[in-house]
């Protein structure tokens, strides 16, 4: 399961979802994200598959590899799709006990399962199309206005960019350390839920030994270099819109737009 985190991993390809400026690609999320909470029926969710579809197809990222991220929240799904089907009142479908199921529970259980995959699939199409250093410029430019009211936007964005870029790390570091404590004998599969908590332990300590080490020389690495913040740096590769993004602009809010239609009139 370590190995099917997507999430904060850059897919290298050439298509036109990566060559968009990563201002487009955030207001883009941000915009699926809040359709998903517009959505309210077959009709709309109908809907922002296809957008979704369409987006993955324009990443050129396979299917299969973007879908292997699921697998890493199949217990939260679980969860729930579980709440939501057995403690939603209305027309009773099935009874055992105390426990019953509804049609509104049904429903309502397909729909929360649904919003939450298109999430995940949804945030892990920006990160996948989008290096952390693209990512750090998009949120600081996209951002900028709270500079006014004394926000530090640039070391907000670096930290964001930094905790999406650790992630496949420490994913990566974990697997070697449960390797390492397998060879030697840890057995983290077996027994009931405090034996499996307590293998844990030889786990989680050398991997958050591992993370401060990587945070200690990630900060030598950046003080060798100087940095002290964004006040006053210049970029070697500055942000510009092209006719791309602005065509990508009217799709968004094309949507959004369809979407809010959909929501309200049906």
């Amino acid at each position: 399961m370590l190995r099917d985190i997507t999430l904060g991993q850059y897919y290298p390809v050439d298509s036109v979802l990566h060559r968009l400026d990563p201002r487009t690609k955030l207001f883009g999320t941000l915009v699926y994200i809040i359709s998903l909470f517009v959505a309210d029926g077959i009709v709309g969710y109908g809907l922002a598959a296809v957008f979704l579809v369409t987006a993955i197809r324009l990443s050129r990222v396979p299917f299969r590899f973007m879908v292997r991220g699921l697998k890493s929240i199949v217990i939260l799904l679980l969860i729930s799709v579980s709440f939501n089907l057995f403690l939603t009142p209305g027309t009773a479908v099935f009874r055992l006990g105390f426990l019953q199921i509804t049609w509104e529970g049904l429903q309502f259980a397909a729909f929360m399962a649904l919003r939450l995959i298109f999430l995940v699939l949804g945030s892990t199409v920006l990160t996948l199309t989008t290096t952390p250093n693209q990512l750090t410029d998009g949120l600081e430019k996209s951002l900028g206005f709270l500079k006014k009211a004394g926000v530090p936007v640039h070391e907000i964005s670096m930290m964001m960019s930094i905790a999406l870029r650790f992630i496949p790390i420490l994913v990566e570091e974990t697997d070697k350390i449960m390797k390492a404590q397998m060879a030697r004998g840890a057995d983290f599969d077996s027994g009931g839920l405090i034996k499996k908590a307590k293998a844990m332990v030889p786990l989680l300590v050398p991997l958050f030994i591992s993370a401060f080490r990587r945070a200690t020389d990630l900060a030598m690495a950046m003080e060798a270099r100087c940095y002290r913040g964004g006040e006053g740096r210049t970029k070697m590769k500055p942000l510009k819109y092209e006719k791309r993004d602005r065509a990508a602009y009217g799709l968004e809010l094309g949507y959004f737009a369809v979407m809010l239609a959909v929501g309200i009139f049906l």
